[in-house]
């Protein structure tokens, strides 16, 4: 996935919807560059990062964390995070949909960075 430009507002409490696809079996990585609401990067230095994903089996339903994503600052000051999983991971992940949520907090302070749908897809045949 190419790097996405993210705009959070700590202030209003919403979450960025973002909506991911996942290949089974393949590598996964989304780069999120964090903006605030006047477009300049949001400074993630002195935060920490966290992100899961759950299997969703009806509206408003889920299975609870399924699996978490590897969730690294390439560039904390600049607000920039990179989130993966690696082929082990991806492979392990049935076919359909569920959601997921990025966390990140500094001291007390917690923020639902963003969120949304992941769609997994898993290949119909290999490679010889």
């Amino acid at each position: 996935m190419a790097s996405k430009n993210i705009t959070f507002d700590p202030d209003s409490g919403v979450p960025y919807g973002l909506n991911l696809t996942i290949y089974g079996g393949a590598d996964f990585t989304a780069n999120l560059n964090v903006k605030t609401t006047s477009s300049s990067n949001f400074d993630l230095t002195d935060y920490s990062g966290s992100a899961a994903i759950s299997k969703s089996v009806a509206v408003g339903a889920t299975l609870g964390i399924t699996t978490s994503f590897t969730v690294g600052f390439t560039s904390a000051y600049d607000g920039q995070i990179k989130l993966s999983l690696g082929t082990t991971s991806t492979r392990n992940l049935t076919e359909g949909r569920y959601v997921y949520d990025v966390l990140v907090s500094s001291g007390s302070t917690t923020y639902t960075l963003a969120n949304g749908n992941v769609y997994v897809y898993n290949p119909v045949s290999s490679a010889p």
